[in-house]
């Protein structure tokens, strides 16, 4: 499959051959909602830490 579920224009989109059970929905809504997750943690850190600034001596 190369659309997501909610891309209903895609000429490979063909109506489902039976309703989605509440268990059904709840079970991919939490795989999406893990995926979801998982994409966040690997993200993390999302840019180098911030290094520590030290102001140099004013001049005399």
């Amino acid at each position: 499959m190369n659309h997501d579920r909610q891309d209903v224009n895609h000429p490979d989109h063909k109506a489902p051959d039976k309703r989605e059970t509440p268990a059904e929905k709840k079970e991919r809504k939490d795989h999406a909602s893990d995926n979801q997750d998982q994409a966040l943690e690997e993200t993390f850190p999302a840019s180098d830490p911030v290094s520590p600034f030290v102001p140099a001596k004013a001049p005399e």
